[in-house]
Order: structure tokens, then C-alpha cells, then sequence
């Protein structure tokens, strides 16, 4: 059986990592996920610019992993947000490239559910997580492009591709 590139799309706060955690325990998948590796790499308390600027390296850096774990046959989870529909098209195209199959989850959780769960997050900021203000997620909800159905449905690998 191919390997399954499993792709996370939401909001922050939506629930993504625990999510990602779970599906990794489940499926024996790797589960790469930015939050936790940028700490490591960049250090903690980083501005806002800083963080958007060390997040594009860590993810190229991550979708290189991912290419390797998914030609050796392991599925992979990139809990990343996506949240462009051709960001989530490119991946599933390099995923059916590489003789992978691919899934999409969407974490459709209420604007106001976010903030609330934003709220308790940054007034204890979990490792691995960032401080996300209610201006940023507003702003970023904007920039969500809710997958359509047709999206959320599972695509099989073609034979010989």
C-alpha cells in the first residue's frame, strides 16, 4: 500500500497539532510541524516579522524530510495550515508524484471558539506554540480559502505514476 500524504488545514487555535498527534499515533506516520521545530532552530520570543521569516525555511527544509519519509514508504502529516487551495493542490500533486496518496483535513472551527481558545492558549503559551493576537487570527481568516468538497476527498496514488 502507498504511503499517505496527509495535509491539515485550519486556523490556529483550530486544533491541527492534537489532531496531527493523534492521526501520527494511529497511522505510524512522521508529523511535521513548524511550531515545534522553528524553537529549536531560531530560539524562543522571536517578533512577528522573525517568525514569518524563519517559517518558509522550515518548511522547505520539513517538505524535504517529508519527500524522503514518503519515498521510503512512511506516510507523513504536514501540520502547516494551508491555508491556499494551490498550496494544498501543489502538495497533493508532489505527493502523487512521488506514488503517494493524499488526504485533506479540514478543522472548521467558529471564529469565536478560535479566539476563546486563543485567549486560554496565550495566557500559557504550551512549548511549541506562538502568541497569536485576535488581530492576527481576524485578519488571517480572511486569507482562508475553505477547502471545497471535492478537496476533502481522499485521492488514491495512480498506478505507475
Amino acid at each position: 500500500m502507498p504511503p499517505t500524504l496527509i495535509l491539515l488545514c485550519g486556523l490556529p487555535g483550530a486544533g491541527k497539532t492534537t489532531l496531527a498527534k493523534k492521526l501520527a499515533e494511529e497511522r505510524r506516520a512522521l508529523r511535521l510541524t513548524p511550531d515545534e521545530w522553528i524553537p529549536v532552530l531560531y530560539g524562543d520570543n522571536l517578533t512577528q516579522e522573525r517568525l514569518d521569516g524563519v517559517r518558509d525555511p522550515v518548511e522547505t527544509m520539513q517538505w524535504q524530510v517529508a519527500e524522503q519519509a514518503l519515498r521510503l514508504g512512511t506516510s507523513v502529516i504536514l501540520d502547516w495550515g494551508l491555508w491556499s487551495r494551490r498550496e494544498r493542490e501543489d502538495f497533493r500533486a508532489r505527493a502523487a508524484a512521488l506514488g503517494a496518496n493524499s488526504e485533506l483535513f479540514f478543522l472548521d472551527v467558529a471564529t469565536d471558539e478560535l479566539l476563546e481558545r486563543l485567549a486560554a492558549r496565550n495566557a500559557k503559551l504550551p512549548p511549541g506554540t506562538f502568541h497569536v493576537t485576535p488581530e492576527q487570527l481576524l485578519l488571517w481568516a480572511t486569507w482562508l480559502e475553505r477547502p471545497l468538497p471535492e478537496e476533502l476527498k481522499p485521492r488514491r496514488a495512480e498506478i505507475g505514476d
